[in-house]
């Protein structure tokens, strides 16, 4: 018998091999050298507050001056007839140096209209919202396309300005923070057309503007590579540990230990001196109210239960009758409904409170609950869970207690559960330790970045030596 939880041959349970040597080196090696620039021979007050100096041969313009800035049309639901409809941009469709061509709407582009929205390659997309500023470059990617008010058009007056170098001057304002702070600090981050023409600019000369996009697109590339390579690694961590764990639960530590046919198709084997039993022998359901000075608890995908913090930042929803919500105890599992298929599951760390519409197990006969959430989360639990659970769309699947005492679990001795729990924990913390070692890197890599954009476009380092023509 075959299964998700069988593999060829008998897994070697340990994390090391060419996973964790390559993410050893990753997080252990220098994330970034920095390099020393050149700065311009000469500098000149700028005028501008957040700029400060800028070289000498620089011009310090309005965006007006040298870009035309035109917001897009707004959508009229009861204006719309079919008969002149145009695929347009959303805000949503503008990413940093990317846009969505995929299953683009449509809205009526009168002939009239047709010439005024119209985009055409080299034209820039300025988020109006949002992420205030977040910049692409139009390169004609589908035929007749226009765009929505949300966004605006950036268009140059004339060949002798770059676009990908306004590019990189808004994706540094932006990163900056510079919208931000030029706007009402107690609104909804917004950028008006009138805003962004009289944004006051520093432009390289005209030669110049192409070498400098040159050597950034370059150096940019560099390190988008880097961090897409750790991101890659991080997967594979990722995956390594989810594979150590369903091995650990389904087949246990002993790569020797004899084995037999557990009589559950998507289990296949087990070791022969374990058993499986339904979860209605190992748990039964409490529901329990009226215990409102308890902490409230969350049951999300990636962490299991934790105790809720609420920000003083934000105004937060918090139970409107807490008399109703479900008592959870210490090392009792509670598992969100709709969502235990995809791992919302955990044991519960206090006395809490649970949402009513979730569910609290609580472990019989010295069940020790943190091995069987271990493998509750596995991939092939969780598409046996997703079997169990019923609703009118798959996506909206929920797992009810009587389902879920009928899903078949299994049962290793109390002393091999404790061991695995410990394995695990000691694996799965040299395990997170990289990851957490790996992103620390990635955040470095992207704040480099961000500073040489700035660095360059502002003119604070003189990069014309660095491209090689």
């Amino acid at each position: 018998m075959t299964s998700a939880a069988d593999d060829t041959e008998r897994p070697q349970l340990h994390a090391s091999g060419d996973v964790l040597h390559r993410a050893n080196e990753q997080a252990n090696q220098s994330n970034s050298r920095p390099r020393r620039f050149k700065r311009y021979p000469a500098y000149q007050n700028s005028s501008v507050d957040w700029l400060g100096n800028n070289p000498a041969h620089w011009e310090v313009s309005l965006v007006y001056a040298r870009y035309e800035v035109a917001l897009g049309k707004m959508l009229d639901a009861k204006r719309f007839t079919g008969e002149f409809l145009g695929r347009y941009l959303r805000n949503i469709d503008v990413q940093w140096d990317n846009i969505n061509t995929e299953d683009l709407p449509e809205m009526d582009f009168a002939p009239w209209e047709r010439e005024r929205y119209l985009l055409y390659p080299g034209d820039l997309l300025v988020c109006e919202g949002g992420e205030v500023g977040r910049t692409a470059i139009w390169r004609g990617e589908i035929n007749e396309c226009y765009y929505q008010k949300a966004i605006h058009r950036v268009r140059p007056r004339s060949n002798a300005d770059s676009p990908r170098f306004f590019y990189y001057l808004m994706y540094a304002l932006a990163k900056r923070g510079v919208f931000v702070a030029g706007g009402n600090p107690n609104t909804i981050g917004h950028l008006t057309a009138v805003q962004l023409r009289h944004y006051r600019l520093p432009f390289a000369p005209p030669k110049e503007q192409p070498v400098i996009t040159k050597f950034l697109d370059r150096e940019t590339a560099k390190t988008d590579a880097l961090v897409a390579k750790k991101e890659r690694l991080i997967e594979l961590l990722q995956e390594k540990r989810a594979a150590l764990i369903t091995r650990a639960v389904t087949k246990g530590l002993d790569p020797n230990v004899p084995m037999k046919d557990s009589g559950v198709e998507w289990l296949g084997e087990i070791p022969a001196h374990w058993e499986v039993k339904r979860n209605g022998l190992l748990f039964r359901e409490r529901d329990e109210r009226e215990f409102p000075e308890l902490p409230l608890l969350d049951v999300s995908i990636s962490t299991g239960v934790n105790i809720r913090q609420f920000s003083t930042e934000h105004i937060e929803q918090k139970a409107n009758d807490p008399t109703v919500y479900k008592r959870a105890k210490g090392d009792d599992i509670s598992f969100n409904k709709m969502r235990m298929w995809q791992g919302a599951v955990g044991v519960a760390p206090v006395d809490g409170l649970v949402s009513p519409d979730y569910t609290v197990a609580v472990p019989l006969n010295g069940v020790n609950p943190r091995y069987f959430v271990a493998l509750f989360r596995t991939s092939c639990y969780m598409t046996e869970i997703h079997r169990y659970s019923h609703g009118i769309v798959p996506d909206r699947n929920r797992l009810y207690w009587d389902a879920f005492k009928n899903i078949k679990s299994i049962y290793p001795p109390f002393s091999e559960r404790k061991v695995i729990v410990e394995y695990l924990d000691t694996e799965g913390t040299k395990i997170d330790a990289l990851i957490a070692k790996i992103r620390e890197g990635i955040e470095k890599l992207k704040e480099y970045r961000t500073a040489l954009i700035s660095a360059a476009v502002t003119g604070k380092i003189d990069v014309r030596e660095d491209v090689v023509a």
